[in-house]
């Protein structure tokens, strides 16, 4: 008759690859049907439980004990299983313990490794921010493989971590690649130019996977954490990532990489983006790149895409970035706003599309996000992109295309508006369009600048000249009688939707601090480390060279609330 037996053991902490191995060892002895070696949550006791393994006797444990439960044939090899834990766990050190001295405290591996620049934590997540704040008190960086660590917890991290010019990677960071030396999951990868900022641990993988694959390199691949990039942290580490790779010598081209991020973090990170000196390619998984360039960003749709275009980047000496808007011109400080008044919807919607990566809050009459639906198409809010195509502009009235009267009586309302910085207008030329429309539109344009300036301002004005060299309106003779008129031409909408992407984005930044530089830079030294948690990340540092210590951890006050609580009053 086979039998089921169990037995808790209050305040014993081993990391779950430990607990792992014990449990395999175990289903190894002879009579053993099934076994289970679990610390003592609620999750895992209705795992326990739904596979037959918990006993009566072990249902009272808590989250801070160890069950170890049996099923065996009998009685007495039940009694034997449990007996030989002890046994297991003994010959498991013996052949892992490389290390002649665990200390059991992050102080004593501080004195014992005082050259270890990172402290490698992966302790159960109620437990983790505790450590990694006690190793930023030993001014190491962190790379945090913990997951369940709360926002909060994650924001004071990396702020006291930006503070003292140290990074915090994660928590939930599964990977990272630091001078040639793999954190937690890593692959082996040769060293080269690529250097890599990464919201996506297996994303982070991929990269350096397929960059090893296609016979190019990498100099750090900084992990992040999924949470970085939202707007609560606000990429604190990836900002600073992104700092320690553009001053790095060895890296030519940077790869940023993340799940889905918003919108407005999107852009606040595009300011940062093209403040850089270094080519950057940029994969949102599940963004739409709004342009294949902008100045020195780079948009690639898939991870393959972006190694391939970042190794093309290395071997360029130099790389042709769009011409930046001319951030000399004066405007006044109550001008902050783009109006675009368009004929071509499809040209107002790629417009809209490219300044996501600028400025978020764009209004239309056809907006990609219908929060930003305007309530009246007859006057502007903010940003605000109108495709005068549309149903309500054209009833009981000719295209925009033909009969350009309306646009121009819009164009004067927003010129006359304090807070318009741009405006921007498409002119689509061809068969069927006004025979003329820069004879209309350059006076307009004139007159505008001209009462912009006695008024204190300057007004851009960007026209986006749709039209071939064989059109009947002449596609030369119009472009220049709108460029003596005062207009920037511009021919392709992306093109034009960059260039006042650039003034607007300049007029509405949002500076943020400066950062603390993080210095990477061991002097020489081989990478060095303490590793708090998984004993297997020890293992993988040592294989790769790293000089490494690993601490036998256990939780504060055996991890009863009360007890730590005490304990925490007590060190502060």
């Amino acid at each position: 008759m086979t039998k089921v037996t169990g037995e808790i053991r209050s305040g014993a902490y081993f990391d779950s690859v430990v607990l792992m191995q014990l449990q395999k060892g175990m289903l190894e002895l002879d009579g053993v049907l099934d076994a289970g070696v679990m610390m003592g949550t609620q999750a895992n006791k209705d795992v326990l439980e739904q596979s037959g393994l918990l006993p009566n006797s072990c249902r009272i444990a808590v989250a801070e004990d160890l069950i170890i439960a049996v099923k065996a044939d009998s009685v007495s090899q039940a009694s034997a299983a449990l007996k030989h834990v002890d046994v297991l766990l003994n010959k498991r050190k013996t052949i892992t313990d490389d290390q002649e001295f665990r200390p059991r405290s992050l102080d004593m591996a501080v004195r014992t490794l005082p050259n270890s620049q990172w402290v490698i934590v992966s302790v159960p997540g109620r437990y983790a921010a505790g450590v990694a704040r006690e190793a930023l008190g030993f001014d190491k960086n962190v790379f945090l493989y913990s997951d369940n660590v709360s926002v909060e917890d994650e924001v004071s991290l990396k702020t006291l971590a930006a503070d003292k010019g140290l990074l915090v990677m994660g928590p939930d960071c599964g990977t990272a690649v630091i001078d040639g030396v793999g954190l937690g999951f890593a692959n082996q990868s040769q060293s080269g130019s690529v250097g890599i900022v990464a919201a996506s641990g297996t994303g982070l993988q991929a990269l350096t996977v397929t960059i090893d694959n296609l016979g190019s390199g990498i100099t750090h691949a900084i992990g992040t954490g999924g949470r970085d990039l939202n707007q609560q942290v606000g990429g604190i580490t990836s900002r600073q990532a992104l700092d320690v790779l553009n001053r790095d010598t060895n890296t030519k081209v940077i790869i940023l990489t993340s799940k889905p991020i918003s919108s407005r973090s999107a852009m606040e990170l595009m300011q940062v983006l093209h403040a850089l000196e270094k080519p950057v390619v940029v994969n949102f998984l599940g963004y739409a790149p709004p342009a294949y360039q902008i100045d020195n960003v780079f948009f690639a749709s898939t991870l393959r895409e972006a190694a391939e275009l970042a190794i093309e980047l290395c071997d360029k000496l130099d790389f042709s970035t769009n011409i930046k808007s001319d951030s000399q011109k004066k405007f006044a400080s109550s001008q902050r706003y783009i109006r675009g008044l368009f004929s071509g919807g499809t040209l107002a919607y790629e417009t809209l599309l490219v300044l996501r990566a600028f400025t978020t809050g764009i209004y239309s009459n056809i907006p990609i996000d219908e929060s930003y639906k305007l309530d009246d198409h007859a006057s502007s809010h903010k940003h605000t992109i109108i495709d005068m195509g549309e149903d309500e502009f054209t009833i009981g009235r000719l295209h925009p295309m033909i009969d350009s009267d309306l646009r121009l009586r819009r164009f004067q309302q927003e010129a006359a508006d304090p807070e318009t910085a741009v405006i921007l207008l498409d002119v689509v030329l061809g068969y069927g369009s006004h025979s003329n429309p820069a004879a209309e539109l350059a006076p307009i344009i004139s007159e505008a600048k001209s009462l912009a300036r006695r008024s204190g301002r300057y007004l851009e004005v960007v026209v986006l000249v749709i039209g071939t060299a064989n059109d009947p309106q002449d596609v030369v003779a119009q472009t220049n009688i709108l460029r003596k008129a005062g207009a920037h031409i511009e021919t392709n909408a992306d093109e034009a939707a960059i260039y006042v992407g650039n003034i607007i984005s300049g007029l509405n930044t949002t500076s943020k601090a400066s950062l603390r530089p993080v210095v990477l830079d061991s002097s020489g030294q081989s990478l060095a480390a303490i590793n708090v948690g998984l004993e297997s990340f020890y293992e993988s540092l040592i294989r790769q060279g790293a000089e490494a210590i690993h601490v036998d951890w256990q939780p504060p006050a055996q991890g009863k609330d009360n007890l730590m609580d005490l304990l925490a009053k007590m060190k502060s």
